[in-house]
This record gives C-alpha cells, sequence and structure tokens, in this order.
C-alpha cells in the first residue's frame, strides 16, 4: 500500500483539465478535485468528489485540508464527525488507516461513483473494517489523523508523474500551474476569465443556505454576455441573498492590499448590491475558513448606467484564498463588467 497526501484543487472544476491537456467532461462540472500525492515517488492520482451544495463544499474542504497539518495543530473537535471519532477513542476504538479502493481493477479513473473507502477500525477485540464513501472516508481521516493508503498496482497504472512541487500542476490549467513570476511575468494565481468571454468558467454561484446544505430555493440565477455577467433574483421576494464569485490562491498577495474593481450596473434593486470581496484563512473546522477581512463596494438601487467601483482589503500573511465577485440581497438584477484584481500600491489602507 501507498500512503498518500490529499491536495485540494480550490479552483472551480470548470478550470480543470485532463492529464493530458483536454477538456474535463461536462459530468466534472459539479464536482471537486482532490489529488492523492504520492510525495516520496513524485506522483498522484486525480479524485474527482461529487458536491451537492456551497455550505456542503466548505465542510470538506476543512475536514479534507487538515490532513496536511501536525496532529499538533489540530483543533478542539466540533463537528459530527469529530465528535464520532471521540466518542469511538471513548469507547477504546481508533481509526487505523483509511484505504481508498477502486469498485473494480479496471477502473480508469477514480471518482465518487467508482471508488469507496475501507475504514479500518482498531478495537479492543479485533480490527474491523467499514466501508464508507471516499468522501466521508477521507473526512474521517481527517479528523482522526488516520493515513490514508491506496493500493500499490492502483498507483502505478493511474497515477500521474509530477516532476515539480506543485502537486496540482498536472491537472490543473496551465495558467494556473505557472511557477511565480518575476518583473514583467504573470502572477501564478491570477483571477481568470474576468471578461466573460468563457461564460461563467471559474466562477460559480453561492449565497444563503437552508439548514440542509441546499440553496435556498431558486431565488436567484447568474448568466453571462457580451463580456459582462448578470446576477439577478428570479422571484418577486427572494430569500437571503446570493454572490457570483470565483477564489483563487492567496499566496501571491500576501502581506499586502488587494483591489478588486469593475463597472457595475444595476436594476430594479431594493437591498444591497456591489463588488464582493474576501480574504480567508485555513479552515478552523468543519464550519469552514474563517474570514479575515472583507469589503464591498454598494451600489445606487437604481444605477442603470455603468459605473466604475472599486473596493481595497487587506491580504494578511495567515491568508490562504481571496474571493471576489458581485452580490445581491433582494430582488433585482446587478451587472459587472471590466473587472480586474490588482495589487494595491502601498500604504492605501493606511
Amino acid at each position: 500500500m501507498t500512503t498518500v497526501r490529499i491536495v485540494f484543487a480550490l479552483q472551480s472544476l470548470r478550470a480543470a483539465r485532463a492529464p493530458d491537456g483536454s477538456d474535463v467532461p461536462d459530468w466534472r462540472l459539479h464536482q471537486r478535485l482532490i489529488v492523492l500525492a504520492d510525495d516520496a515517488g513524485h506522483r498522484g492520482v486525480p479524485l474527482w468528489l461529487r458536491v451537492f451544495g456551497h455550505k456542503e463544499l466548505l465542510g470538506r474542504v476543512a475536514l479534507l485540508s487538515r490532513l496536511g497539518r501536525p496532529a499538533a495543530d489540530a483543533e478542539e473537535p466540533s463537528g459530527l464527525l469529530e465528535t464520532a471519532v471521540r466518542l469511538l477513542r471513548t469507547a477504546g476504538t481508533e481509526v487505523s488507516a483509511v484505504d481508498i479502493e477502486p469498485a473494480s481493477d479496471d477502473v480508469a479513473e477514480l471518482r465518487w461513483d467508482t471508488v469507496t473507502a475501507r475504514v479500518g477500525l482498531a478495537t479492543p477485540r479485533e480490527p474491523r473494517p467499514v466501508t464508507v464513501s471516499a468522501e466521508y472516508g477521507l473526512a474521517l481521516a481527517a479528523v482522526a489523523g488516520a493515513p490514508v493508503r491506496v493500493a500499490d498496482e492502483v498507483m502505478d497504472r493511474l497515477a500521474v508523474p509530477v516532476p515539480g512541487e506543485d502537486m496540482l500542476a498536472p491537472f490543473l490549467p496551465l495558467a494556473d500551474a505557472r511557477p511565480p513570476g518575476g518583473p514583467g511575468q504573470p502572477r501564478r494565481f491570477e483571477p481568470r476569465n474576468m471578461a466573460f468571454t468563457g461564460g461563467l468558467d471559474y466562477w460559480e454561484l453561492a449565497g444563503s443556505f437552508s439548514e440542509a446544505g441546499q440553496p435556498a430555493g431558486q431565488d436567484y440565477s447568474c448568466t453571462a454576455a457580451d463580456q459582462s455577467a448578470v446576477l439577478a433574483a428570479t422571484v418577486p421576494e427572494p430569500a437571503g441573498s446570493a454572490v457570483l464569485v470565483q477564489a483563487i490562491y492567496a499566496e501571491d498577495y500576501r502581506g499586502a492590499a488587494v483591489t478588486f474593481r469593475g463597472q457595475l450596473r444595476a436594476t430594479g434593486v431594493a437591498g444591497q448590491a456591489g463588488l464582493h470581496l474576501a480574504v480567508s484563512g485555513p479552515p478552523d473546522g468543519p464550519s469552514g475558513r474563517p474570514l479575515l477581512d472583507h469589503g464591498s463596494s454598494l451600489t445606487a438601487p437604481s444605477s442603470s448606467d455603468w459605473t466604475w467601483h472599486e473596493v481595497t482589503v487587506s491580504v494578511p500573511g495567515a491568508a490562504t484564498a481571496i474571493r471576489l465577485g458581485i452580490s445581491l440581497a433582494g430582488h433585482g438584477r446587478i451587472e459587472l463588467r471590466g473587472a480586474e484584481l490588482t495589487p494595491a500600491p502601498p500604504g492605501t489602507l493606511e
């Protein structure tokens, strides 16, 4: 068995690509990519997990990303899986390992419906395996601090060589796999499709969710046309609020400030609408990533003409992600064009 490390791809799945450079098939547009990384062998296997809602995604990101953190850094348990692990330990049972197992020997790739997780439980009497879905097996390994393993023959058949340190490089767009550029070179973690020439690739709709983790009805929708994006309410009295955003890694912007600007046009807005810019830190539990800084640039309810707006926030050294886009609360619609994210001049926020 090969012990692997979990590497989560923060970017939208619409941005992902196959190792041969081809586009991903349509069925992956509602899934998220993680890589089972064999650091010693400099190789990785992509694993696709299905995600049903933004709230569920945040919970899984928080759990999966903890695999790469030392056990001494673990927080006080608070989620359901963490509570389950505590109860198991109280009963004298430990999660010894989690093995990712394909459904058959001829599986061409690993995804939510072709693999399961075999959870090894070390009980006071005898070891007992339990088979669960891959995503929950990985989450359980995360909170228990148990190793994740893949059969050697599966790694040999499906793993992709990774020559550099970036384990995601073979599976993400070339623009996201570049090394950090020097003067005059593009940044490594820069926003993509800011002119919406690729529709809503790299962008996702999120916002208020029900207790079950599902979107609050179909109260909001988003489209892209004529190099602009539109976020609009679909019912007269929509519940909650919505954002159309994309997320990027914060690594290239830490220790400074960033400015998000663009032209906005609003129609029939009764609540709040405008630019959205937020900076978050490492996951601190199943609730997701703590918000380190955020800002908005509200537009007038009847600003039917295109108007430039901008918002600037600081990016602390602990930041891991930046989310940028537009937000809408209540009925109406808001449009965005000419969007750009740039480092703010030194002293902007002083």
